[in-house]
């Protein structure tokens, strides 16, 4: 690893402590009436229970990448503090914390950044009241959503500036619903393309996880996106396809301890995956039997999930999967070429080695 890149990375572990310590301020900030405080109703524990499961989601954030891209990007126009950075970051990461407690309902999961998902906190706080947790964790997510829109629109920005960038965050966000959408009609497909499967993560992941913390972190610093948006959406689906293959493989193939949730969710839940397109195209009758009874199957255990996992790298399927995220990786690598000739030399190292790193990562 480079100078450079070290550098870029020591700045990421920066941003990953400044902005957690940030995030439980502005948490604290809602209630607390000398700050941008949320209006709750006095009456009822409903919505002081849906803020703090909200929070506790939100906090118990890892790496912070979409956080670490909006600084980075904004490094590109300059090496200045750039105010609503901050605002930006928090926008993003509330959009996560409601994205993430809608999949957990979808998805049916207990578990989620190594501690209860949010739909299964309601459970246990309602056991004899199903439909009521479920609505609780829907209008929890909801909130979440509603919370990172206000952010940007409460900031001490420049109106024209807040503005656009509110504008970035909803349309990122109606894109992120669209394909959450997209995901679920996929799996009525018993073999979707990977023309299909790209699109998915486009539209589910790689708009709200890549594409919208460059267009945030350039815009707050005060950068012109129209000449650049081309180049920008190009290195984030590259970026995006590889990120979503290395995780399907870390779904299949990864250690939940490491991860913080249990592996094989996807077959589980009967998504059809680029590990699962992967095996489908090469297996037998006899496994694809065993692969289509435990995708979606309420009993699917360990034991299936074990065989089915053998059958994958007997297959080879770990080393296809690896190779293709490497391959998109190089893919996001190389739309780096020319941002030297507009943006800060200095600063465009962190872009050109982070596909690299995205697809290496234990979690």
């Amino acid at each position: 690893m480079n100078d450079a890149l070290t550098a870029a990375w020591r700045r990421a572990a920066g941003h990953q402590r400044r902005f957690d310590a940030r995030f439980a301020t502005y948490f604290d900030s809602l209630t607390d009436p000398a700050g941008s405080r949320l209006e709750i109703p006095r009456h009822g524990t409903f919505a002081a229970r849906a803020l703090q499961l909200v929070r506790e989601l939100s906090l118990r954030g890892g790496k912070r990448l979409r956080v670490t891209l909006l600084h980075e990007a904004a490094g590109l126009v300059t090496d200045e503090s750039v105010p609503g950075l901050d605002e930006a970051a928090i926008s993003i990461e509330l959009l996560q914390t409601h994205g993430l407690i809608h999949d957990d309902i979808i998805d049916d999961a207990p578990t989620r950044r190594g501690g209860p998902s949010t739909y299964y906190a309601y459970r246990q706080d309602f056991p004899d009241r199903p439909g009521t947790a479920l609505a609780l964790a829907v209008l929890a997510g909801d909130l979440a959503a509603f919370l990172a829109g206000r952010v940007l629109l409460t900031s001490p920005l420049p109106p024209d500036r807040a503005l656009a960038m509110a504008a970035v965050h909803a349309d990122t966000a109606a894109a992120t619903v669209a394909g959450q959408l997209l995901d679920l009609e996929r799996d009525f497909h018993p073999a979707p393309d990977t023309e299909l499967l790209h699109e998915v993560t486009e539209y589910k992941s790689t708009r709200y996880s890549i594409l919208a913390p460059l267009r945030l972190g350039l815009l707050a610093a005060g950068a012109d996106l129209a000449p650049h948006d081309g180049e920008l959406r190009s290195y984030a689906t590259a970026l995006g396809i590889a990120n979503q293959i290395h995780d399907d493989w870390l779904d299949l193939f990864g250690d939940p301890q490491t991860l913080g949730k249990p592996v094989g969710s996807d077959i589980r839940s009967g998504r059809r995956s680029y590990a699962v397109r992967a095996f489908l195209a090469v297996c037998d009758a006899s496994e694809r039997k065993l692969l289509n009874d435990a995708l979606g199957a309420a009993g699917c255990d360990d034991d299936t999930l074990d065989r089915i996992r053998a059958l994958a790298r007997a297959h080879g399927i770990d080393r296809q999967l690896r190779a293709d995220a490497d391959r998109y990786a190089r893919q996001a690598a190389a739309q780096t070429a020319t941002w030297r000739e507009h943006w800060r030399p200095e600063a465009v190292a962190f872009f050109e080695h982070m596909p690299a790193w995205s697809v290496t990562r234990d979690r």
